[in-house]
């Protein structure tokens, strides 16, 4: 004869142990944090965990940042050029790009790498760094103020967290927001390095550089013809321009913007004598 009631205790006890089981498999999981093999579990898993990474406080990635800061000087990965004045001018820079940039309300760290390669680059967190050959190779303070706008732009639109998510996935790591700061710190710094932007990530800061020259008052037109002069100026296109989209194709977009766009207003940063005098420790 059919016992309802006993029927309902052992449904009731098969779903009680389900729920536990799940739970230790999930305890297990983020504790150990192993490397995912694929299963469609595992990759629920790191998603949930990587998705914190898009949620971080704005402390936090300013902690992410100067762990990546830290380990780029300490290594030897990057060499620091340090002159006061120097220095204090291109901070100067920095700082009124960062105050008309998308995010103003984080600090800034702005950076002389001593290096003869055209190159800039950003880290999450404010941290921007600009070599010592690019800063050679511009010839206003309006040329440069628009290649420190760009690396502002990938910061204010977090395209370095955004890198660090995917590469939490890829690399099948869980627990990845607060667990392990310093596998965070080994990401993050290759990503500064070695790991190019997307293309939209890289017409998103070239529009954000644009757009933050023209509300700091620079002439927005210097950062369509410095690209321009590296473009043609011979042999492969300089490091920061190399990744794609094409250097030419970001060229030609800047010039539309520039003919529809710019501010007729924003004409600061265009004297020469200026600006070599002030960038006169580098010659």
């Amino acid at each position: 004869m059919f016992n309802l009631l006993d029927f309902k205790h052992k449904f009731y006890r098969r779903v009680v142990l389900g729920l536990v089981s799940m739970s230790l498999v999930l305890g297990i999981g983020v504790a150990t944090a192993q490397p995912s093999q694929a299963g469609w579990f595992d990759l629920i898993i790191n998603g949930a965990r990587a998705l914190q990474l898009s949620n971080m406080s704005d402390s936090q990635e300013v902690d992410l940042g100067k762990g990546i800061n830290d380990q780029l000087v300490n290594s030897g990965q990057i060499e620091l050029f340090t002159n006061p004045g120097l220095n204090a001018y291109i901070d100067e820079i920095g700082e009124t790009m960062a105050a008309a940039s998308e995010r103003p309300n984080i600090p800034y760290n702005f950076q002389i790498v001593e290096d003869d390669a055209v190159n800039a680059f950003a880290t999450m967190g404010g941290h921007v760094y600009v070599t010592t050959g690019l800063i050679k190779a511009a010839d206003t303070e309006a040329e440069l103020a628009g290649v420190i706008g760009h690396e502002i732009g990938h910061i204010a639109y977090k395209h370095a967290v955004k890198q660090m998510r995917q590469a939490t996935i890829t690399q099948g790591i869980t627990g990845a927001l607060g667990v392990n700061r310093d596998r965070l710190v080994n990401i993050g710094t290759q990503i500064a390095l070695q790991l190019p932007a997307s293309r939209s990530d890289e017409y998103e800061a070239d529009e954000h550089g644009f757009d933050s020259m023209g509300r700091a008052g620079y002439d927005q037109t210097a950062m369509v013809t410095f690209m321009q002069k590296l473009v043609r100026g011979g042999g492969s296109a300089p490091e920061f321009l190399s990744t794609h989209p094409g250097a030419s194709n970001r060229v030609n977009r800047l010039a539309e913007m520039d003919n529809e766009e710019a501010i007729p207003e924003a004409t600061s940063g265009m004297n020469a004598q200026s600006y070599a005098a002030n960038i006169r420790p580098l010659r």
